[in-house]
């Protein structure tokens, strides 16, 4: 990379920028409005009004009806890829094949063959790839990590998760139709569980062993703008209980169509200690015996970017895109990338194997 090259504005592309909903207007975008290292270039949509009304809000020089215009144009370093799951591998495809940085939202492929040949097509390509598992850069998960490595908790004894939400449940608006469909790639399995499961594993390392219980309780879901009922093939419930490599314990259960209030929540205990990993990705702690739990400010230098009026998601997505920028000027690897996602993906699969023959699983990395 030259210097002219370090100096300049990381010119980003976004495919899947519609003007009125969506994960890129609601994080992406105003993201990048607070990164001084990137610079929004081209947005693309399926319409070219929704494209350029994107565009005029929050100053896009191109807005493109077609993703291959933007991949194609000269202007744009990084290509975003944020529409939904079995639209990826095409984009990203092309993407590589016209030698520009990628970031995909997860999953990457809905199938970890598709992920790893994704992967191996971005080493050949030889560009720089991020995957869209922002949460283990929020600056409380990777206080958390830090804490647990200075023994804030003593030896880790275990770590217990309960994520319960109101998606993919008896009732899904017509955007999520598709994930009644196992082969979609998005479901409480390959979605939820994978998001939570890579924050909690980032700070506290990898498993050992693990068994599991994948369920599906729905056999129907109604799309709520219509009416129409659609047959359910995703499953909706995950239990793991397993081991991890510095011997503690981990159990998790994922939930999907919870009817009444969500739950995000991780408990570590340990020999000395406990923290909380709220839903707000904030922690609380307490060490010695019958203490009470007490917030824990996570201090300044963990954020990477300035939280200002940002979302709680918009700013772990900004997080995400300060690493990639600094891996680009540094060549590190702070940013989770393509290599990631055939890792996590393989843990998916473990935990659909455990499952289906009802036998602990020893976890081996590729």
């Amino acid at each position: 990379m030259s210097d002219s090259d370090v100096k300049r504005k990381i010119r980003v592309g976004i495919i899947g920028a519609s003007p009125n909903s969506g994960w890129a207007v609601q994080s992406h975008l105003p993201a990048l409005a607070t990164l001084p290292a990137f610079r929004l270039e081209a947005v693309a949509t399926t319409r070219q009004a929704s494209a350029e009304e994107t565009a005029r809000r929050f100053g896009a020089t191109h807005a493109f009806d077609r993703a291959s215009k933007l991949i194609e144009h000269s202007d744009v370093d990084l290509v975003v890829v944020s529409v939904r799951a079995p639209e990826h591998a095409p984009l990203v495809r092309a993407a590589l094949a016209a030698k520009k940085h990628v970031f995909s939202e997860w999953p990457l492929g809905v199938s970890s063959a598709e992920t790893r040949e994704l992967a191996a097509l971005a080493e050949q390509a030889g560009v720089r790839t991020v995957i869209g598992l922002q949460r283990r850069l929020a600056p409380g998960v990777r206080y958390l990590r830090d804490l647990l490595v200075q023994g804030y908790v003593g030896r880790l004894r275990s770590a217990t998760l309960h994520v319960a939400v109101p998606l993919l449940g008896a009732t899904r608006p017509q955007a999520y139709a598709y994930t009644a469909d196992a082969a979609s790639g998005v479901n409480t399995l390959a979605t939820v569980s994978a998001h939570f499961l890579d924050t909690v594993l980032a700070a506290v390392g990898d498993f050992h062993t693990l068994s599991a219980v994948v369920a599906r309780q729905f056999d129907e879901t109604r799309i709520l703008e219509t009416g129409e009922i659609l047959p359910v093939t995703a499953p909706d419930q995950v239990l793991i209980s397993g081991t991890l490599a510095s011997g503690a314990v981990l159990s998790a259960h994922f939930e999907g169509g919870k009817r009444n209030g969500p739950i995000l929540q991780t408990v570590l205990t340990g020999t000395e200690g406990d923290l909380v990993l709220g839903h707000d990705l904030a922690l609380s702690g307490a060490r010695g015996d019958d203490q009470p739990l007490a917030r824990l400010a996570t201090p300044e230098r963990y954020s990477w970017s300035p939280r200002g009026g940002l979302s709680e998601d918009a700013h772990q997505v900004a997080q995400l895109y300060a690493a990639f920028a600094r891996d680009l000027v540094e060549g590190t690897s702070i940013a989770p990338n393509f290599r990631d996602a055939v890792k996590l993906h393989h843990l998916v699969d473990t935990i659909a194997e455990a499952s289906a023959s009802g036998q602990r699983k020893l976890w081996q990395r590729l």
